[in-house]
């Protein structure tokens, strides 16, 4: 069975792990890299860190990001230097910055990087970045324009968002590697990340869209349960730009991008609204509190139409 499950933030590298533990599945996971930073000269990609911690089972499962029991050496010269400090790196984090940047500077597309990366840390699922290009997603708040970085870490997610965009977009393409995991997959998967800001940017690259609805079952999982994100700005963000904040708010966004749209049983009084939309509702515990329930919920994925 081949997966292409489209990813970022906590809830969509959840559901990766969660594929990662089926037998008999070919993962390839297409990461969010408009949330991409340079930082102490160093190229940072979380959304991809997080996929490649968190299936070498390396991730701080706390946080949700880094490296568990990682130091912070480097952070407190870092401090002492005058630099910037509001993004926290631990030291095994920065090696793994380090490596991607040196890669690269002598010429590696960030695909090619991911890759030996992925291949130094034993995984045997594909980590792809969704476009080697440069584009980056800026948050228009009342406090003027923020990178999301800074929107989401060193302001917390406080500042109201007005609007979102997503510079270099219309230069930037998804790669060759990003379209054929799409084109040769049995089952796309629309991960329970933010739609706006995590999804958003995938589905915004030339020809995203129309390689999706080339993929007969294309399931999408529901970021939010009984109206709240279980984790990060979702439902705050959806409202403020004037989404209706549910399960059936977000499948509206998708709209035919969707086959079949995987609520929680939470919110078994949406399946109407939802099939009205074109689109069959699926009613399955969807909260991945555990390991376990994770590959449970690919599992159940695989299954589905």
């Amino acid at each position: 069975m081949k997966v292409a499950l489209m990813a970022g933030g906590t809830g969509g590298t959840k559901l990766a792990h969660g594929f990662s533990m089926l037998d008999d599945v070919e993962l390839s996971v297409i990461v969010n890299v408009a949330d991409d930073l340079e930082l102490h000269g160093l190229h940072v990609s979380p959304d991809i860190d997080a996929v490649l911690y968190t299936l070498a089972g390396l991730i701080d499962s706390q946080r949700g990001w880094g490296v568990a029991n990682d130091t912070y050496t480097a952070h407190a010269m870092f401090a002492r230097y005058g630099e910037p400090i509001w993004f926290t790196l631990g030291d095994a984090d920065l090696a793994t910055h380090a490596t991607r940047t040196r890669l690269l500077s002598e010429g590696t597309s960030l695909t090619d990087a991911t890759a030996s990366m992925a291949a130094a840390l034993g995984l045997r699922s594909r980590i792809l970045p969704a476009t080697d290009d440069r584009c980056r997603t800026v948050i228009l708040t009342d406090d003027g324009p923020l990178e999301f970085q800074e929107y989401f870490v060193r302001h917390r997610q406080e500042p109201e968002v007005r609007g979102v965009r997503i510079d270099g977009i219309d230069d930037a393409r998804p790669t060759p590697s990003v379209i054929a995991a799409i084109r040769q997959a049995d089952l796309l998967v629309i991960g329970p990340s933010n739609p706006v800001v995590s999804i958003g940017p995938m589905l915004a690259l030339p020809g995203m869209r129309e390689a999706i609805l080339g993929v007969p079952r294309r399931v999408g999982v529901s970021p939010i349960i009984g109206g709240q994100a279980l984790k990060g700005p979702a439902a705050r963000m959806l409202d403020s730009l004037g989404h209706e904040v549910s399960a059936a708010g977000v499948a509206r966004i998708y709209g035919d991008l969707l086959s079949h749209w995987v609520v929680d049983m939470t919110d078994a009084e949406l399946a109407p609204r939802i099939g009205a939309m074109g689109v069959e509702p699926i009613l399955l515990d969807a909260i991945m509190r555990t390991d376990a329930d994770r590959a449970r919920l690919a599992g159940e994925l695989i299954g589905i139409g």
